[in-house]
């Protein structure tokens, strides 16, 4: 039987290329236009829209609550399509250890991220944050073993 190459190309196209534009989009949202003041520019209309009569301090404090909500959800993301990547990889070692793999590129992005902010006037890098974005990764991992785990176990 031949492969078709252009087929091939074209399937692991499609599996890599949202790994890549979203790792993109995180080190785009690193930079000074991820800042709370470039981000105050939409949640802090929303916010007092939603709490009229909120003190500048609970305001401020939920604008920390979202963004710190945001690092979860953006990692989780992250580890979403690292997990799709390694799961269906065409090496055994990627796709026996998909997890570890998609653990570890989450901590890696996580790492250069803090540590880019940590050099933007801008921004602050933080060990915490890198937590945070490490426990959103390792959420959607589990979540991804659950359901691959759960639909493997009903074909049979």
């Amino acid at each position: 039987m031949k492969i078709n190459k252009k087929v091939l190309w074209r399937e692991r196209f499609w599996l890599y290329a949202p790994l890549f534009l979203w790792i993109g989009v995180i080190f785009y949202l690193s930079s000074s236009q991820g800042s709370m003041s470039q981000t105050s520019r939409f949640i802090r209309p929303f916010l007092e829209w939603l709490f009229p009569l909120a003190a500048e301090e609970t305001l401020q404090t939920y604008h920390g609550y979202i963004r710190k909500f945001a690092h979860f959800a953006v990692y989780a993301v992250l580890a979403f399509f690292a997990s799709r990547v390694f799961f269906y990889s065409a090496k055994n070692l990627l796709q026996r250890f998909w997890y570890l793999f998609a653990f570890l590129l989450v901590v890696l992005i996580a790492s250069i991220d803090e540590t880019n902010q940590s050099f933007n006037a801008a921004r602050t890098g933080s060990i915490y944050d890198v937590l945070i974005d490490a426990s959103g990764g390792l959420t959607m991992i589990f979540l991804f073993w659950l359901v691959r785990t759960a639909s493997r176990k009903r074909v049979v």
